[in-house]
């Protein structure tokens, strides 16, 4: 069938079949002016190439995510003169992975010897709830859409962590980095792309768009890697003195330590540190027990000649701590108490209020 501008013509049926949309798929987008009426020829409605091409276009929107309703007004503007390329590009750049990982393939014995032979039904079942490893239909093998997130798992795994504490961690992650991105998405919306949003974007908007986009698409992860970066190193260490001020605070039975303003520690062999007053005094030490993996730790963290110091400093630390804790919450208790009496008249029950005792 040939319309009469020379165009092909399809009855529903066949633009049905050559889409791959359904006929009544077909009829609620002509009703909802997604698509142009057909043409009437005698009792048949007939449908020309444009129809064609346009149910082309909506599928490819609906795969990239678009609503019907944004789909319209895209449609509206390239009926207008606004060209779709432009958009489509933009949507194509947000589209393009955030990441230059490639998916890997493994099997169940794979996945099995990468945690030492262990096969948890239950862990595996949580991964690909996760989405950390996809099933491969008619197949025993999984994809897995990020391999060096399943390589953290295995080291963690090596290292003496439940698969359940490891999945229970990942998601509690995902969540707190989804809170990210959606930070990070508002605030260049707001400062740098909504002049694009408020109207179908011409070619030259979109492509300029698509080139911001595309500059700053590396920066999420940047900022993101440099604030892990200082965080980890801000609170592993006060992680490690943390825990070295309590062991320190709390010496063996029978043990005592004497501090002076330059106290210093030294390392023993067998994981004890031995405090010592500064040189001005006479020579006093105790012995204080330490867990020899702490001496270790903190020998890779500052080096064998500043760990004296270093178990020094974090003793300090935590009974300066400690004490500012003690004087805030005497100073708590203390006005509370002064609001208690404040605004209770008669603390007492005898009738008399301690605001005013006029005698009246």
């Amino acid at each position: 069938m040939t319309t009469a501008e020379g165009q092909r013509g399809y009855r529903i049926e066949g633009l049905s079949h050559l889409s791959g949309t359904t006929v009544r798929t077909i009829r609620a987008y002509t009703d909802r002016g997604l698509l142009p009426k057909p043409v009437r020829h005698g009792r048949a409605n007939v449908y020309d190439d444009g129809h064609l091409a346009r149910l082309r276009q909506i599928a490819d929107l609906l795969e990239r995510g678009y609503t019907l309703a944004s789909i319209k007004e895209l449609l509206a503007a390239w009926d207008s003169g606004t060209g779709l390329g432009g958009v489509l590009g933009l949507v194509g750049e947000v589209d393009r992975p955030w990441s230059d990982e490639r998916p890997a393939r493994l099997g169940r014995e794979e996945l099995a010897a990468a945690f030492g032979g262990v096969t948890d039904e239950a862990a595996i079942q949580e991964a690909v709830r996760l989405g950390v490893l996809v099933p491969v239909p008619d197949s025993e093998e999984f994809e897995v859409p990020s391999p060096s997130e399943l390589a953290v798992a295995v080291e963690l795994h090596r290292a003496g962590v439940p698969l359940p504490a490891i999945t229970d961690h990942l998601q509690e992650l995902r969540g707190q980095v989804e809170h990210i991105s959606q930070r990070f998405l508002e605030f260049t919306t707001e400062y740098v792309f909504e002049r694009f949003l408020d109207h179908p974007p011409s070619e030259e908007e979109a492509a300029e768009a698509a080139g911001l986009i595309r500059r700053l698409r590396p920066l999420a992860q940047q900022t993101v890697d440099a604030e892990l970066a200082r965080a980890m190193r801000l609170r592993a260490t006060e992680h490690i003195r943390r825990h070295l001020g309590e062991a320190v605070a709390a010496p063996a039975p029978g043990a005592s330590v004497t501090t002076t303003e330059a106290a210093t520690v030294t390392e023993r062999g067998t994981g004890t540190v031995t405090a010592a007053p500064a040189p001005a005094t006479p020579p006093s030490t105790a012995d204080v027990p330490l867990p020899e993996p702490t001496v270790r730790a903190v020998r890779d963290l500052v080096g064998a000649g500043q760990v004296a110091a270093f178990v020094a400093a974090a003793a300090e630390r935590e009974v300066a701590a400690r004490r500012m804790d003690a004087l805030t919450a005497t100073a708590r208790r203390n006005a509370a108490a002064a609001a208690t009496t404040a605004t209770d008249p008669d603390p007492d029950g005898n009738g008399r209020s301690h605001l005013g005792n006029s005698g009246t």
